[in-house]
């Protein structure tokens, strides 16, 4: 118990250390996403280490985005990546810079992972996480969690401490309470923005219910709510050339019947492998589940000797035609990052060759992970 939390207090210590006050300067360096944001990476300021996070893909338009929106959103992705990178340049391992930048998008209502949680049809929040450690193949997942603050960190715990991989709902709550993890009333998860969400859809639902039902009606229905796709995840690569990768959401709106995306299933929305890469994903979490999406990129770095673009993008593809949308981040073991998405956009971050952050957000910069004039490059 002393230990998770001795682990606990440096983690948040590190969040602290990396208020937005001190970031201020970075934000605006990369204030739209122009040709100098998205050249490739190959170098950063400690030749050592990588990370990169997302905050979730989806019809993500600037022309729908106010700028106070967009102020928002990257100044809490540049403080979430730079407390992860913090941790990794004061020598941490990439397991800690995972789950305290991870934690940290859990704490904001902007994504939907821990505060920002959806609502379910019922009108309750359940969140899903995982983690996997590169080095030992070891990793940690839990689902349709109620009452737990920060379900990275009970991921975490759940591989670290117990001999399961996957620990569900009121038993995973359980193993919580034994863990000394905090816990929080249902009511922490409410936000305005997402129970009007909840209550347009069921609206949305019911009239089309009620319509004759045709294919116009059917496109018009799922259109309306392609929108975000909630989910945050990080990807590090450590000093001592471990990968490791988490990712956390809080669902899709409206979902019903106990229902579990890909997020905390290891090989769908979650990987790491140190022969190879690790991988977050976020999107649709069924056709991400069928396409065994991370892990498949890994398999095709390890077994057709990919590189981690050509591997992302081959997947990705493969998601889109069976009609998913959605993508990954990635570090590969030699540290090379890339990001593939199908989708109009992703919340992004990155740390640039200067040790500066990188946040990205449209796809007309960037489509699979790289400029679409360096494409052939290794990001």
């Amino acid at each position: 118990m002393k230990q998770d939390e001795s682990r606990r207090k440096f983690l948040a210590d590190s969040i602290k250390g990396f208020g937005a006050a001190a970031l201020s300067a970075h934000l605006y360096a990369t204030a739209s996403d122009g040709v100098k944001e998205t050249r490739t990476e190959t170098n950063s300021a400690d030749p050592k280490i990588r990370f990169v996070i997302h905050g979730g893909a989806g019809t993500i338009l600037r022309s729908q985005m106010t700028p106070e929106r967009e102020k928002e959103y990257r100044a809490a992705l540049t403080e979430a990546l730079m407390t992860g990178y913090g941790i990794l340049k004061k020598g941490g391992p990439g397991l800690d810079a995972i789950e305290a930048a991870i934690r940290f998008m859990e704490d904001s209502p902007l994504f939907n992972a821990g505060k920002g949680a959806v609502f379910t049809s019922a009108g309750t929040n359940e969140l899903d996480a995982s983690i996997m450690d590169g080095k030992t193949l070891k990793a940690g997942a839990v689902a349709g969690l109620k009452h737990i603050k920060n379900p990275i960190s009970l991921a975490r715990l759940v591989m670290e401490k117990s001999k399961h991989v996957m620990m569900v709902s009121l038993g995973a709550e359980e193993f919580a309470k034994e863990q000394g993890i905090e816990l929080v009333p249902e009511s922490y998860f409410y936000t305005e923005s997402r129970w009007k969400a909840l209550q347009r859809e069921k609206a949305a639902e019911e009239e089309k219910n009620k319509a004759p039902k045709d294919k116009k009606q059917e496109k018009s229905h799922a259109e309306l709510f392609e929108h975000e796709y909630g989910t945050v995840g990080a990807v590090a690569l450590d000093k001592d050339g471990n990968l490791a990768a988490g990712t956390s959401t809080g669902g899709m709106t409206n979902k019903k019947w106990g229902r579990v995306g890909d997020s905390p299933i290891i090989g769908a929305g979650t990987y790491a492998n140190n022969s190879t890469c690790g991988i977050s994903a976020t999107g649709d979490g069924e056709f991400f589940i069928r396409s065994v999406v991370a892990h498949d990129i890994s398999a095709l770095m390890e077994y057709k000797g990919l590189s981690l673009k050509v591997a992302a993008d081959l997947v990705i593809d493969k998601v889109k035609k069976l009609g998913g949308k959605g993508g990954i981040i990635a570090i590969d073991k030699d540290g090379h990052i890339a990001y593939s998405f199908s989708s109009e956009g992703m919340y992004r971050g990155r740390v640039g060759a200067d040790g500066q952050p990188i946040i990205e957000i449209y796809e007309e910069t960037e489509r699979f992970g790289e400029p679409r004039s360096q494409s052939k490059k290794p990001a």
